[in-house]
């Protein structure tokens, strides 16, 4: 699963790492926002990995959780899905917008293999310093690169090069962003 091979998702030992991850799930989403510590608790037994003065604000939605690791300072808003098969790896100071996907599950196009339930997966990896806006799409596979922004609605398809501004279905590159110059 997490090499990219052919896995079948109806697996019972899978299964169980789905329903531990579902009651973490539950337990943060229905922490309130007064009792930070515990929201913190429960991420760090969720993710792989949270990094020191990152956030996420609920509903948070994953399928295993212990395949995301997040760095720190990093912010995600309201409504992030983060289907983490693969591993989702995310840098410090990244801003992630609301309603956010990160997908990194695939299925065969060959319809026996699905039927069958066959599935596969493969990494993403957003770099330090990136804004994903509201409603982002990154799909399987997907590196973007340090300082690079993806506009709010656009579904990222192939890897984004460092310092872009990159909009639309599929993400294209529309400028440069030069370092310190607004």
């Amino acid at each position: 699963m997490l090499a990219g091979d052919l896995y079948i998702a109806d697996d019972p030992e899978l299964a169980e790492h789905l329903l531990r991850a579902a009651d973490l799930m539950e337990a943060y989403n229905t922490t309130p926002a007064r009792d930070p510590g515990q929201r913190h608790r429960l991420l760090a037994q969720l993710l792989g990995a949270i990094g020191e003065g990152s956030e996420i604000r609920p509903p948070l939605r994953v399928d295993y959780g212990s395949h995301i690791h997040i760095g720190a300072r990093s912010f995600a808003n309201y409504g992030l899905i983060a289907l983490d098969v693969a591993p989702i790896t995310i840098g410090d100071d990244v801003q992630i917008g609301t309603n956010v996907q990160l997908m990194t599950p695939t299925h065969p196009v060959d319809p026996e293999l699905r039927r069958a339930r066959w599935e596969a997966a493969r990494p993403i990896t957003i770099s330090g310093n990136v804004w994903l806006g509201s409603g982002a799409i990154v799909l399987a596979g997907v590196t973007i690169g340090e300082n690079t922004v993806v506009g709010a609605g656009a579904v990222v398809t192939r890897d984004l090069p460092p310092n872009v501004v990159a909009v639309g279905n599929p993400a294209r590159v529309v400028r440069t962003i030069e370092p310190g110059h607004g």
